[in-house]
């Protein structure tokens, strides 16, 4: 038996003991790393922790350290409130407003898990309070980040029009665009009703559009003194709200580091306000983190033992075009859904390149049917985007919301390939 196909069977066997054993699946990934790395790839020690995720560990810390501070001191709450004036207290609108919200973020140039770091935890919150769905609120927010995040000016797109230029292929920037806006505007609206969506509607109807359906005379007199504590701004909310507008700034204005800024600020607000954050550090997913950090080693193990390269290059040798086009597709949402998306779509282009040179698979189809496929999975747990909507959900059983993003991302490996691959490539765009 190949190293390769070992690699394989072990992460397997990782999913199957985590999910009947209730384990950590970060524990058993960091040992399955250790065990495949040193017994079959013959890696050292720092080989293997070459693919520990650092930046993402920090972003996952810091962003949930932050906001942590901002529940503990009510800003949350307050932002919350905010967006309930925004849109006229009408609830069923606040998960398109965040959908929106993120895509604009990164169409204008954020790297898609900044947008969601920074958005995703006041849509959370805001889903706790009004009892949405924290599923369908974190797969608005994902799914908004990727629907804008194919635009000509952004970071995902740029990117892969780069690597078109650079490997002689045709290309269509608004067509890579609009590829990726229309099939995460469709999900989300899949998502909206599946989710509860429409219960949001008929919950706003009977409050009369104030987004608290169903009050008593006495639950009413509770929620306006609720709301009105909510609505009042203290110095260590005006200094919060300063703090997450710097941190919009740092990433979008000036391309810092999203973790690094985040952490940050939440020690400079940690030092003038300790008592709100004095168990902020505790309230930091680390389950959380130790989940994510080791999968993510683990896949680490599989690109340096060659083992998402032999996939690939096994399936562009098939000889068969459409065929090899919807597995690449498959391999690219399979492989994604735990690793970069970019550093997958920079791999999985240039395999297509060989046939699609043979003419008989539309190159632009192609390549926006494998971005689609590779960006669309993020809501998976295991990807950043994923990682970044669980750590920031409060109020929920961790292990049963990570359990339904992972049954959720699944359905979308499953279904997005093939839906992409029959609408852009099977006609021969380009």
């Amino acid at each position: 038996m190949s190293a390769e196909l070992i690699s394989i069977l072990v992460l397997v066997v990782v999913f199957v003991i985590a999910t009947t054993r209730s384990i950590n699946m970060g524990a058993l990934a960091f040992a399955a790393a250790f065990g495949v790395g040193e017994l079959v790839a013959d890696l050292d020690a720092d080989k293997i922790f070459a693919g520990f995720p650092g930046d993402l560990f920090v972003v996952l810390v810091g962003v949930t350290y932050l906001f942590a501070i901002a529940r503990s001191n009510g800003t949350t709450d307050w932002l919350v409130h905010a967006s309930i004036r925004l849109v006229r207290g009408r609830v069923v609108l606040i998960p398109w407003v965040m959908f929106v919200l993120t895509g604009a973020l990164t169409a204008i140039g954020a790297v898609s898990p900044a947008a969601v770091a920074i958005v995703a935890p006041i849509a959370l919150s805001f889903a706790a309070r009004y009892a949405i769905s924290p599923l369908l609120m974190g797969a608005m927010v994902v799914h908004g980040a990727q629907g804008g995040g194919f635009s000509p000016i952004s970071i995902y797109g740029t990117i892969v029009n780069g690597i078109v230029e650079r490997e002689n292929l045709p290309g269509s920037e608004i067509t890579l665009f609009l590829a990726s806006l229309v099939v995460n505007i469709v999900i989300a609206g899949v998502v909206f009703v599946l989710f509860g969506g429409l219960k949001l509607t008929k919950a706003d109807a009977l409050a009369g559009g104030s987004g608290t359906a169903a009050e008593g005379p006495d639950d009413a007199d509770d929620t306006h003194a609720t709301d009105a504590t909510a609505a009042r701004l203290t110095p260590a909310r005006i200094a919060t709200l300063a703090a997450l507008v710097a941190l919009v700034v740092a990433v979008l204005a000036f391309d810092l580091d999203a973790g690094l800024t985040s952490i940050t600020l939440a020690v400079l607000l940690a030092a003038c306000w300790p008592e709100d954050s004095r168990n902020a550090v505790s309230q930091i997913a680390w389950s959380t983190v130790l989940l994510i950090c080791g999968v993510l080693t683990y896949v680490g193990v599989l690109d340096q033992m060659g083992t998402i390269d032999w996939a690939g290059e096994g399936v562009s040798g098939i000889g068969v075009p459409l065929l090899s086009a919807v597995l690449l597709c498959y391999i690219g949402a399979l492989v994604s859904a735990f690793a970069s998306s970019v550093g997958i779509m920079g791999a999985l282009i240039p395999l297509a390149v060989p046939f699609l040179a043979q003419g008989e698979i539309g190159a632009v189809g192609m390549v926006a049917a494998l971005a689609v496929s590779a960006t669309v999975v993020d809501v998976s747990p295991f990807s950043t985007n994923g990682a970044l909507v669980l750590a920031a959900a409060p109020g929920v059983d961790r292990e049963r919301f990570f359990r339904q993003l992972m049954v959720y991302g699944g359905i979308v490996v499953a279904v997005v390939p093939a839906v992409v691959w029959l609408a852009l490539v099977v006609p021969d765009w380009g």
